[in-house]
Parts: C-alpha cells; sequence; structure tokens
C-alpha cells in the first residue's frame, strides 16, 4: 500500500455552491500548506482573472492536458508506485485507483487503467468564475472515449485544483448504457447552477449507509431507485473481500434545467487499508426522493 493515509472531515455547507466536502484522504507525508502574507492594504486587492476561475475554453484545454499527462504516465514502468506521478494526477477518490493498481501488481493482475483517446467534443459543466471559490477551482465534463473492455463509452469527470497547481482528476464514472447526462439549468452566459448542498450531502450518505448495510434504507429521506446498479452489484461484492466504505470524497453536481439535482462523488474505504474505490454519477428527479443512477463504476 501507498505509505499511512489520514481522513480529514471537512463539512462544507454553501448556497449556491457546486462542490461539498465531506471526508477527503490526504497524505500524510504531503507538506503543511504555508499561510500567505495578508496584504498591508486595507482594501483586498482585486485577484487576476487567472485566479477567477476558468473560463469553459480554459476547462476544454486543462482537459486536454490533463489527458496528454495521464496517457504519458501510463507508458512509464510501474507507475503506479511513484507517489509523485499519482499526485500530478489525481486526487481524492482518483488518486486511490493508482494506490490499488499495486494491489493489482501484487496478485498478477494488469493494469486497469487504459490510456484515453477522446471522441467528438467534450461537454463542459462549469460554474461562474466568481462562485468557484472558497472551495477550489472545478468543473464537470462528459466525454467518449473506451472503457475497460474496450468500448466506447460516455464517461462523466470531476477535475479540481488548488491555487498555482493544474487540474487533477477527483472523480470519473462511466455512463450506464442507455442513461444520458441531465441539462443543466443555465444562466445567461452559459454556466451551470450550483446544486443543493444539504441534499447533495444526504445522497452521498444514503449511498453509504447502503453499501455499509449499517442503517434502515431511506434513513437519509432518500431511498436508491430500484434498478439501481448498487442493488445489483451489492450482493456480488458483498460475497468478496468487502470493506466498507469510510466515507467519500467532494460532491460535485448543479441543477437540472427541469428542477431536479445531479451528483457526482466517489466513496472509499478507510485509506490506511483501502482496497475498493465507487464513483457514481447521481440524478434525484425534482419532487422526487429516489435516487436514479446514471453511471457508476467499482474499483478494486
Amino acid at each position: 500500500m501507498r505509505g499511512t493515509w489520514l481522513i480529514g472531515v471537512l463539512v462544507v455547507s454553501l448556497s449556491g455552491c457546486g462542490v461539498v466536502i465531506d471526508r477527503v484522504a490526504h497524505r500524510a507525508d504531503a507538506p503543511s500548506p504555508v499561510a500567505s502574507p495578508r496584504p498591508t492594504s486595507s482594501a483586498a486587492p482585486t485577484p487576476p482573472a487567472a485566479e477567477m476561475g476558468p473560463t469553459i475554453a480554459q476547462a476544454r484545454q486543462a482537459l486536454r492536458e490533463w489527458v496528454g499527462r495521464y496517457n504519458a504516465t501510463l507508458r512509464k514502468r510501474k507507475w503506479w508506485n511513484q507517489n509523485g506521478l499519482l499526485d500530478a494526477l489525481f486526487v481524492e477518490a482518483a488518486l486511490h485507483e493508482g494506490v490499488i493498481e499495486r494491489n493489482h501488481e501484487i496478485f498478477g493482475s494488469k493494469p486497469e487503467h487504459r490510456p484515453i483517446k477522446v471522441t467528438g467534443t467534450p461537454t463542459i459543466y462549469l460554474l461562474r468564475p466568481e462562485r468557484q471559490r472558497p472551495i477550489g477551482e472545478w468543473f464537470i465534463v462528459q466525454a467518449t472515449y473506451k472503457d475497460t473492455e474496450g468500448h466506447a463509452r460516455p464517461h462523466v469527470l470531476a477535475f479540481i485544483r488548488t491555487p498555482g497547481q493544474s487540474f487533477k482528476l477527483a472523480v470519473a464514472a462511466p455512463m450506464h448504457w442507455g442513461r444520458r447526462m441531465p441539462k443543466p439549468r443555465l444562466d445567461a452566459d452559459g454556466y451551470i447552477t450550483g446544486m443543493d448542498t444539504l441534499a447533495a450531502g444526504a445522497v452521498a450518505h444514503e449511498y453509504q449507509n447502503f453499501w455499509n448495510n449499517e442503517k434502515k434504507e431511506g434513513a437519509s429521506g432518500y431511498r436508491l431507485a430500484k434498478d439501481s446498479y448498487s442493488r445489483k452489484a451489492f450482493p456480488a461484492v458483498h460475497k468478496g473481500a468487502y470493506v466498507a466504505f469510510a466515507g467519500h470524497g467532494s460532491i460535485f453536481g448543479f441543477r437540472t434545467a427541469d428542477g431536479g439535482s445531479f451528483f457526482l462523488f466517489g466513496m472509499v474505504n478507510d485509506p490506511k487499508h483501502v482496497n475498493q474505490v465507487l464513483s457514481e454519477a447521481l440524478l434525484v428527479p425534482q419532487g422526487s426522493r429516489t435516487i436514479q443512477e446514471l453511471g457508476a463504476d467499482w474499483f478494486s
């Protein structure tokens, strides 16, 4: 495994924001953040445009650059054993996917990550730049590329960055066959509307309760749809070496055009013993308490 890991619990509830952070995994050997000096002037300086969040064009460019770095990394021998390579590409649940590749090597399995060749024009989902902070700059993208079985398939991904850093992948999920991303509620400039953060937290905890089989279903106020991927996958997965999920990373999402909510996040085990990652792309229709799964991926 990848050294010592810690879980930091950060509860954020900001009206109109597009990200909720509940439990985020961090490297224990990562340097402590350095506090920036306070400006001497009583008036706060106006941040440069580059620090106000990316534009849609910049997000597209960031995706292209990340795919290039990702594909180059996969050509390096045993890339999953090099912390620097992992840290340059991944954060949160996606970072654990790289860690789990070490288990595949131990048990003689081939790496499951494959080079990405995006086909068509990706769709970018982006909050207005002034609404990006203080959580961090992020965007969601739907892009079509081959899955691990070689089938061209739409995927939904979330990228996030901290000041001075490049965008890194936080979570990715292939869309289920026959499912489509919902249309977002857009403003006049084409930016998405932030999600309901209280609903986002409740939905994520319902999934944790379901997979851990700890609490009565629906305790969060929400319930998984009868035809959900998790209902079909859980009985088979639970018979194997399943370890309960300790929490989830950032929840990315937006309000849909018809008044519903879209959520994207990844769940992980206790990072000290992580051996599974589950990513979920979910839709809660307007006025409904039923969670529909649009996409999901089990990585173990």
